[in-house]
């Protein structure tokens, strides 16, 4: 049977039409409620000329409407495109053209930097416009000539809550653009059958896959007293909609907000008695310690696991959360838009962090050669991996190699295989710091940095130096009353790190730049170093 997420859905929901599956805000849909309005979406956006293949971007914050979005593109054999609601309109454009989109469903808020840009992305021919949720009138804003538009709730409204869509295919593709945060944001350009058993875990996160759409219903059904998951990362982050689709698939409950507030963020785990949480590292974990540690009269005695993809937590934001909620499972998520769910991190007892290792996992060399064991190397998974990066054959060239045959997914992380098969993880080539010949990997350095008492967040950078090639240094959001200096809270690094991976130059900001989905913003933190140093 045909391993298509459409199909695999409309399949669970028509075993379990009645379970909730969904909340944002409070408000609640079941698969039955969910399916009819995807289904109108869906007719919707084929009577408007989408078709099999089409591109339609999705520019929204995290809410109902956007998960429909999601759900009518794919029925009908249309590819949804994440859009980074934070773009300005040069970055917009960027993404609407590089994607090749032939439509656009957007809230409000956002229809008037998106209208500045559609006279130069000719094939955007319609665009959905979805109000604001306090509801009243949608903005009156000038489209280019040749542009639809049309009222989101009237679309739905007028169009059939049937299916009656053509048959579909485990070739159908799903893009999901990366983040731009190594460059412009690229477009990865899955099947549905791969990125089924890569980021959707098989519709089974916590054993082997499904491997038929009977084992998935039948999974699902059974899946009665499923954990409910607080999603808190933006949808438009890959990590978001793993999370999301694969629970759709295995009958479990996943809860959205329309913006990250911690305080709301811990009443909502209460009120939803939610039993899981996935996050995107520090940047929303450590807020939500805080807002627990701040209001301890809110009950999260319901939270038994916390989850991470997209950045490691700290070994203190941890130790901050065992603390506060007793017994608290607490995993790292190791992955990438590039390829999907890739497995576990642990961390020793020797401080280093390790990734059981599988059949589809390797260490390459520059030139995609296997390194032997105790060598460093590109991680690069087989299998299940992405066509490539769309519309882009060069970068695809160099991430997604054929390998004795076998097409691989390299990317920028960095290893070294142990006896034992494990990974040892080493960070990311692509800010990797070589200073004086020694490679220094950032996230090691912030690991140690965010152990201070007094630092709050931090990233690591290395600029140019004369001397050693390059100078590690740091820029540091420090906590509201803080009284250690910079010089003081470089110096503690050495407890942690060696003496050459100590940051030379520490900044004080007032906060740190992240993405709404929480990931580094390493370009900003060397631009705030440089401007500091004159």
């Amino acid at each position: 049977m045909t391993l298509n997420i459409a199909t695999m859905f409309e399949a669970v929901a028509e075993a379990i039409p009645d379970r909730v599956i969904l909340t944002c805000e409070g408000e609640h849909r079941t698969y039955a409620e969910l399916e009819e309005r995807a289904n109108r979406l869906a007719h919707h956006l084929a009577g408007v000329g989408v078709g099999a293949g089409d591109h339609v971007a999705v520019h929204m914050r995290n809410r109902i409407e956007y998960v429909e979005a999601l759900l009518a593109c794919m029925k009908i054999r249309a590819v949804p495109i994440n859009v980074n609601y934070r773009y300005t309109a040069a970055e917009l454009l960027h993404v609407y053209t590089d994607s090749q989109s032939v439509a656009l469903i957007l809230e409000q808020e956002y229809l008037e930097v998106a209208a500045a840009t559609l006279a130069d992305a000719p094939l955007i021919r319609h665009v959905l416009v979805v109000a604001e949720p306090a509801g009243g009138p949608v903005a009156e804003v000038a489209l280019p000539a040749g542009v639809t538009r049309a009222d989101y709730e009237t679309a739905l409204a007028d169009a059939s809550p049937e299916r009656g869509f053509d048959q579909r295919s485990a070739d159908d593709r799903f893009v999901i653009y990366t983040g731009g945060t190594t460059g412009l944001p690229k477009g990865v350009n899955w099947r549905h059958e791969d990125f089924f058993f890569a980021a959707l875990s098989g519709a089974n996160t916590a054993g082997p896959p499904r491997r038929s759409l009977t084992e998935v219903v039948e999974a699902a059904v059974a899946n009665d007293n499923a954990p409910v998951f607080l999603l808190i990362p933006p949808l438009m982050h890959g990590a978001a909609i793993y999370s999301l689709l694969s629970a759709f698939l295995a009958g479990s409950r996943r809860v959205i907000s329309r913006d990250f507030d911690p305080v709301r963020a811990i009443e909502t785990i209460r009120d939803e008695q939610i039993t899981g949480i996935t996050v995107v590292g520090d940047a929303i974990a450590r807020p939500l310690a805080e807002a627990m540690t701040a209001n301890p009269h809110v009950d999260v005695s319901s939270l038994k696991m916390i989850g991470s993809g997209g950045a490691l937590f700290s070994d203190s934001v941890k130790d901050q959360l065992r603390g506060l909620v007793p017994g608290l499972v607490i995993k790292d998520a190791f992955g990438a838009s590039e390829t999907g769910n890739d497995g576990i991190v642990e961390f020793g007892e020797d401080g280093l962090k390790r990734i059981r290792s599988n059949p589809n996992m390797t260490l390459v060399d520059e030139d995609f050669q296997q390194v032997e064991v105790g060598q460093e190397g590109f991680i690069a998974r087989g299998g299940h991996v992405p066509l490539g990066y769309f519309g882009d054959e060069a970068r695809t060239a160099s991430t997604f190699p054929v390998i004795d045959g076998v097409r691989m997914a390299v990317l920028g992380d960095m290893g070294r295989r142990e006896d034992d098969g494990t990974i040892v993880l080493l960070g990311r080539g692509s800010t990797c710091i070589n200073t004086g010949g020694e490679k220094v990997y950032p996230e090691e350095v912030e690991q140690a940095l965010k152990n201070h008492v007094d630092v709050y967040d931090a990233l690591v950078v290395g600029i140019p130096d004369e001397r050693f090639g390059e100078r590690v240094t740091a820029v540091v959001q420090l906590r509201p009353g803080a009284t250690a200096s910079p010089q003081q809270i470089a110096e503690f690094t050495r407890e942690h790190v060696a003496g050459y991976k100590i940051p030379r130059v520490v900044v004080a900001v007032d906060q740190v730049r992240r993405s709404p989905s929480g990931k580094a913003d390493y370009p900003w933190a060397r631009e705030t170093v440089l401007a500091h140093l004159g």
